[in-house]
């Protein structure tokens, strides 16, 4: 934290009366403590992500957790680019719409203008997941985390296919890893615990 030190203004005596009175010096400024702020620091996207994380993981008030969990993701879909803006809302439409080989050819071209965008990544991982390709979608959750280690969607997800495959321990190990960053997350902690239970009950 930054601190600000006052500086007293020295009183300033007229020239050939050194012995002035008080009533002859210069009037010093009135301020108040309160009326010296610090100014306002932006904070920069980065910081407002962590800041949101710390939030997230430690608030036991569920409806901020929640809210820090949207503005989250809502930072993580800004591009900073127009046009990547763009791309990304008609991939989004194409994925709603089920037309998954349009969505893929937006996104190739947003992971291609902007590459080190995690969300151009973990777009398309979520249609290839969708379209049951689960190779391609792992590769892309691969490089969604190497840019966001954070990222709580593409470690479910990561999850979810790994359940998929039958690889149950390997999913309950990126389910916990994906509550630990977002303690929030209601469906994958019921799919944790079905796959908990699931152990429990093959080892009796």
């Amino acid at each position: 934290m930054r601190f600000l030190a006052l500086v007293l203004p020295i009183v300033l005596l007229l020239p050939g009366h050194c012995h002035a009175s008080a009533e002859e010096a210069l009037p010093l400024p009135s301020v108040t403590i309160d009326e010296v702020k610090e100014p306002a620091v932006e904070l920069t996207k980065a910081e407002r992500i962590d800041k949101l994380f710390e939030t997230l993981t430690t608030s036991k008030d569920e409806r901020a957790a929640k809210e820090a969990e949207r503005s989250i993701l809502r930072l993580w879909l800004e591009s900073d680019s127009d046009t990547v803006d763009l791309l990304m809302n008609w991939a989004l439409g194409a994925t709603q719409e089920q037309r998954y080989p349009r969505a893929l050819d937006f996104l190739d071209r947003v992971i291609v203008m902007k590459p080190d965008y995690a969300e151009g990544w973990n777009k398309r991982a979520t249609v290839h997941f969708l379209m049951e390709d689960y190779s391609r979608s792992l590769a892309d959750i691969g490089q969604v985390l190497a840019l966001e280690p954070r990222h709580f969607g593409a470690l479910s997800g990561f999850g979810m296919i790994m359940r998929a495959l039958g690889e149950d321990e390997q999913a309950m190990i990126a389910y916990r890893e994906a509550l630990a960053v977002d303690p929030y997350l209601d469906n994958v902690q019921e799919a944790l615990d079905e796959l908990e239970a699931k152990d429990i009950g093959e080892s009796l």
